[in-house]
């Protein structure tokens, strides 16, 4: 088991404290959508707020109309949330043109075709590693011992971290997003990534290698470097995005494959389905249930006027699970027709690493059915399940597979 956990009991508490052990939010956002699809909460009673009303937003129609409006709808309430440890010069916050600017800087790298290099050298390398450490065992729980590490690891590969760094910077990477719970822990590790990066940074800036950070180093804005501090920022910003919701993600995937042998048969046999499964599943449970976007002036959706300064939160679980625009929505079906769904996010903000994340999840599929022969849930396991109310993942894959020698 990773050494990781035994100094991280938080990160389960976490999930308890942001998320809840809920295992199935939906018939209560389904009600919501059918009855309230926005809705209006005044948070007047709330110590320190302005007194003003929140809105929920349920219907797939009215989230993209607001998604795909950032300038009445902006980004910014994210730097006030997160700005302490993330920094203020996040891009998560930014609204446009400094957004689009710092973006387009960035998602080169981020590209198919950018990315399509890192897949054999990197994705699958981490991959191989994991499932090295657990092949000839017979059994694993796939979440402590395969999704949690893949992910922060591939990051840390990207921005090109000696590997022995490897697990100090998955300490940083949770510290960071318990801030909510524990702010005197996530200023420190926003404080010592600070500082860890800064030779790193000095040191590609002067000699700049195939990595993520000398990209950054050399990147220009109208005739101007990236200063430190915008590094800095989406270099933090890679953690909580890049690591947080790929594990969750991967882990549902894996979760409804396993569940129904039928579709994992399927996918066994036929790789080709593994984009359309990836698709599903982020639709099914996506990792992040809901975002934040911030009011700039008086406006109105879905008939309902929503003042200037509010916050509004699209509800991405309920969205995705529409009765009218999915048959049958709260099935896991990777044989359904596509359509577009709101689990990448929509607009300009739209998921930037979502290209890395379908190739990591792509992977790690493909890997793990390769090597782990007769995968299956372990039917002795500690009821794994899909849990929370805002982030959403199961906390342990108990499974069983026919051991190999871990040379194979």
């Amino acid at each position: 088991m990773s050494q990781l956990f035994e100094d991280l009991e938080d990160f389960g508490s976490f999930d308890d404290a942001v998320s809840g052990d809920v295992r199935d939010p939906y018939p209560e956002l389904a009600r919501l959508r059918r009855e309230e699809p926005i809705q209006r909460i005044d948070m007047s009673a709330m110590p320190g707020e302005e007194g003003k009303p929140v809105f929920i937003v349920y219907r797939y129609e009215d989230a993209q109309q607001m998604l795909r409006d950032n300038v009445t709808f902006s980004s910014s309430g994210v730097i006030a949330a997160f700005g302490p440890v993330l920094g203020e010069r996040v891009m998560l916050g930014m609204d446009e043109p400094v957004h689009g600017r710092l973006r387009s800087l960035v998602s080169k790298a981020f590209s198919q075709k950018g990315l399509a290099r890192w897949q054999d050298e990197l994705v699958g390398r981490v991959g191989n590693e994991l499932i090295d450490r657990f092949q000839a065992d017979g059994k694993a729980d796939l979440v402590k011992q395969f999704t949690f590490d893949y992910p922060s690891r591939i990051i840390a590969g990207l921005l090109g971290l000696p590997e022995q760094d490897y697990p100090q910077f998955q300490r940083w990477s949770i510290s960071l997003l318990s801030w909510i719970l524990n702010p005197e822990r996530g200023l420190a590790a926003a404080a010592a990534l600070c500082e860890y990066f800064a030779p790193i940074l000095e040191a590609r800036r002067t000699d700049p290698q195939d990595d993520l950070i000398s990209l950054l180093a050399e990147a220009e804005i109208d005739g101007e470097k990236l200063t430190d501090e915008e590094i800095f920022s989406f270099l933090r910003l890679l953690l909580p995005a890049g690591v947080e919701t790929t594990y969750r993600s991967l882990g549902n995937l894996l979760f409804a494959l396993l569940s129904d042998t039928a579709q994992l048969d399927a996918v066994r046999a036929d790789r080709s389905l593994l984009p359309q499964a990836i698709e599903e599943g982020v639709r099914w449970n996506p990792p992040l249930l809901t975002i934040t976007r911030t009011t700039t002036c008086d406006t109105e959706l879905g008939g309902v006027p929503i003042p200037a300064g509010c916050s509004v939160l699209p509800m991405l679980g309920s969205t995705n699970r529409q009765e009218d625009r999915w048959e049958d929505p709260d099935e896991f079906n990777l044989f359904r027709a596509q359509k577009a769904n709101l689990g990448w996010g929509y607009g300009v903000h739209v998921c930037l690493g979502m290209h890395l994340a379908r190739l990591e999840m792509r992977t790690a599929v493909n890997l793990l059915l390769d090597r782990l022969p007769g995968l299956r849930l372990d039917p002795d396991g500690d009821d794994p399940h899909i849990r929370g109310q805002v982030f959403r993942s199961p906390t342990s894959l108990p499974v069983l597979f026919d051991a190999v020698g871990s040379d194979a």
